[in-house]
């Protein structure tokens, strides 16, 4: 097996990497400066050199209040550039992987989010992940969709990492208490997509870490395994207005995984992403 990963410089384009290197499985790791997956003819080259089985698509235009300015450059990046890896996986017969979010729900409710449920994405980043997912469906029948959410991991910047920074500088800190989801760790989420790149189990997945916890819970638990003394005063999402909206609600239900082996719980995993950065 060939897997050719896309956005390899990424927290989740890492640990993947990382992940097959370790299974003995041949793999490429390719970034913004190998190709631009905006560049249709680029992207066609890169596959059809490379010839994967599988192409895992972790690269994207991630920058959620920015995208609200940055609409073309968003659109470009996870719609048209993830059309691009679709139908250059089709030329070559692969299956793709396709990570996307949370973001593509409304995040109202309380109940968790079915991948049967129909999308509504909650901002213009989210509409773009929607709409890449659109396009690989209607490209390829061998696909993975996965939802992800409140990713943290040893590479790149995350929620993790800059509590554990402002918990260094900071002797009291605000954080939004009204917005449930879950911490999901991307050296689990690694795991899981090598697991389900050997299988031909297509479809769309929800994929987090086990339980749930608003941002402020999570920010405490932070601290405790830290060691960090610091008080956290929980504020609603009104109090901490951002460009693009945010769900309350960014629970995802996990059912669609019964296949394959269930992902740590979020604290467990805390302790491991700790233990090891």
């Amino acid at each position: 097996m060939k897997v050719l990963v896309t956005g390899s410089n990424g927290q989740l384009g890492y640990d993947v990497v990382k992940r097959l290197m370790l299974q003995n499985i041949e793999c490429l790791g390719v970034d913004i400066g190998d190709f631009d997956i905006i560049d249709k003819d680029q992207v066609n080259k890169a596959v059809s050199n490379y010839m994967p089985d599988v192409v895992v698509h972790c690269a994207a235009y991630t920058a959620v209040d920015r995208a609200e300015d940055e609409r073309e450059l968003c659109h470009n990046i996870n719609v048209i550039g993830t059309q691009n890896i679709a139908d250059a996986c089709k030329t070559v017969n692969a299956k793709m992987v396709y990570i996307s979010t949370d973001y593509v729900f409304d995040g109202e409710g309380e109940k968790p989010f079915e991948v049967t449920d129909k999308p509504n994405p909650i901002n213009y980043y989210g509409q773009t992940k929607y709409e890449g997912e659109l396009a690989v469906q209607r490209t390829l029948q061998k696909y993975f969709i996965v939802r992800i959410s409140w990713v943290f991991g040893i590479n790149g910047n995350n929620f993790v990492k800059t509590m554990l920074k402002l918990g260094k500088e900071r002797d009291e800190i605000s954080v939004v208490a009204d917005q449930i989801g879950s911490p999901t760790y991307t050296y689990d989420l690694a795991k899981l997509l090598v697991e389900m790149i050997k299988t031909d189990k297509y479809g769309i997945y929800h994929a987090t870490n086990e339980g749930y916890c608003s941002w402020y819970e999570f920010s405490c638990e932070i601290f405790k395994q830290a060691g960090i003394d610091i008080k956290v005063i929980p504020i609603r999402t009104e109090d901490y207005p951002t460009k693009a909206r945010r769900p309350k609600n960014s629970r995802l239900s996990k059912e669609s995984l019964s296949y394959f082996n269930q992902l740590p719980r979020w604290e467990k995993t805390l302790s491991n992403f700790l233990k090891s950065s």
